[in-house]
């Protein structure tokens, strides 16, 4: 097979083997020969797990060079790696688990107390290797799925878009859609010889795995943060940072963290390209960051079936321009007028994509393939935009129901069954909300009669199956839930119809 992932991480190696690659989350330096090195160790305790082509490599992660290391490996087998975020429940892991049928289970026990807890429960064994420290556990009876010669067809990685839900979605990305994502990220930054880019999104998101393999085609630095820091992050780009793409909350917290230790703006000079993604852009919050940086912030749209970002700004200092930009490398992006949800009269339509970065489909299951990805590549994305004059792209809204909170997405379905399994919950709905710069996860809930279920009781039962991303912010018990006569439950209602309370609880 030729033209595959490892292609970047040989030719970095090859090309540039005392370069500096990562600055890892406890500060150990790793150069690019080295990581060469570390992965081809990486690919060999796989195999002795009983990893071969086909099979499906579960990463338990937290940011850390290891799980850089064990995605090429994975990769280099002709497997495909599973990337979830050691955050979640011990629930959303056994059912990813069973749904992607996997030969092996890697955790990240250097980077991660969560990894370390997933890892004793799945009585894995600890493997110590250039590739640093993670643990290991096989799992037997795996099915393998056809392998391709074809870097087109072989896929490198699947991501789980609905999380875990009765019915979970994994997008499988090939190689072929990997590379050309990433080629599109290092074209759009402009990355090149001596930038240091600080990622601290995870790399079990589309984002941070494409921006690690874009530093990686580049053969650039990264700082590579297990959970984001804002000391760390403010200490950085005193250092050495020039690329930094994050969500608005790392931003805000920044700003803050600034403020209060006399800096009100970035004076080093080092940053060149700063980006925000993962929630729309407010012209005030795009100004007072741009006062900041000192430099433009840009903005962008993407989606993990499309291997990230398919639409940048690239704009100057100063441009009020809140769009998602226009096309980036590869990328072909139409809008369906007659789609649910469009306005012709005002140019809205459902956003298509086509491009080399647009997945395969979803893991075993066709019938959730069919409606969004064509047979010539087009996908459905569900959300709603329109062209400006200048030929930019706005997004308007979503025909899904998708919450994006904190930059990591939040499906109302997964919440509401994590509620309804409570056995004094009868019906929960749950919805997004704008807050400044994100989306806060809104639960309603109607009780069973005379339980004495409360709020707080929910809270404590969430700890156990939700990951904290997706608890919702606030969870209204009722009676009763707005209803159609078919007893729909009617979620456009929702806020307006318990606004008294919601105020109550934002006092």
């Amino acid at each position: 097979m030729h033209d595959q992932l490892d292609t970047f991480l040989r030719n970095a190696a090859a090309q540039k083997a005392d370069g500096l690659a990562i600055i890892d989350h406890d500060d150990q330096r790793l150069n690019w020969s080295e990581l060469w090195q570390a992965t081809q160790c990486a690919r060999d305790r796989l195999q002795a797990a009983g990893v071969g082509p086909g099979n499906r490599v579960v990463l338990v992660l937290e940011n850390c060079a290891e799980v850089v290391a064990f995605f090429f490996a994975t990769t280099m087998l002709q497997a495909s790696a599973v990337a979830v975020n050691a955050r979640m429940t011990q629930d959303e892991l056994h059912r990813i688990v069973e749904h992607s049928d996997p030969s092996a289970l890697v955790f990240t026990t250097s980077s991660s107390q969560d990894a370390r807890n997933h890892a004793k429960q799945w009585s894995a064994t600890a493997e110590i290797g250039i590739f640093g420290e993670v643990a290991i556990a096989a799992r037997s009876g795996s099915t393998p799925e056809p392998t391709s010669p074809d870097p087109a067809k072989q896929v490198a990685l699947l991501l789980y878009t609905s999380g875990t839900t009765g019915a979970p979605k994994a997008a499988m990305l090939t190689h072929t859609n990997l590379m050309a994502a990433a080629r599109a990220s290092a074209d759009v930054r402009g990355m090149r010889d001596g930038d240091m880019t600080y990622l601290a999104l995870p790399l079990s998101h589309i984002f941070g795995i494409v921006t690690m393999l874009a530093i990686c085609f580049a053969q650039g630095s990264v700082r590579l943060e297990a959970r984001f820091s804002v000391e760390r992050l403010y200490a950085a780009i005193q250092k050495d940072v020039t690329l930094l793409p994050a969500v608005p909350q790392m931003h805000a917290h920044l700003f803050e963290y600034a403020q209060t230790h006399g800096m009100p703006k970035y004076d080093k000079g080092l940053l060149r390209y700063v980006s925000s993604g993962g929630a729309p852009l407010d012209p005030a919050w795009k100004r007072e960051a741009e006062a900041f940086y000192g430099v433009a912030l840009q903005n962008g749209y993407g989606l993990t079936e499309c291997g990230a970002g398919v639409y940048a700004t690239r704009n100057d200092f100063g441009d009020p321009d809140i769009s998602v930009g226009g096309p980036m490398l590869g990328s072909t992006l139409t809008l369906d007028l007659k789609a649910p949800g469009a306005k012709p009269e005002e140019g809205i339509g459902e956003i298509l994509v086509s491009g080399p970065q647009v997945m395969k489909g979803y893991f075993r299951d066709l019938e959730q393939t069919k409606p969004v990805l064509s047979e010539d590549g087009v996908f459905r994305t569900g959300d709603l935009g329109r062209f400006d004059g200048a030929g930019r792209l706005h997004i308007v809204g979503r025909t899904k129901e998708l919450i994006i909170r904190s930059g990591f997405n939040v499906y109302p379905v997964e919440v509401e069954a994590a509620l309804t399994e409570h056995p004094d919950v009868t019906v929960a709905a749950v919805v997004g909300r704008s807050v400044e710069g994100n989306e806060e996860v809104l639960a309603f809930v109607k009780a069973a009669p005379n339980c004495g279920l409360t709020a707080e009781m929910l809270r404590t039962y969430l700890k156990e199956h939700l990951a904290p991303y997706k608890r919702p912010s606030h969870i209204i018990v009722a009676k009763e839930l707005p209803a159609a006569p078919t007893g729909k439950i009617l979620k456009a209602r929702l806020i307006d119809h318990f606004a008294v309370e919601l105020a109550a609880l934002e006092r």
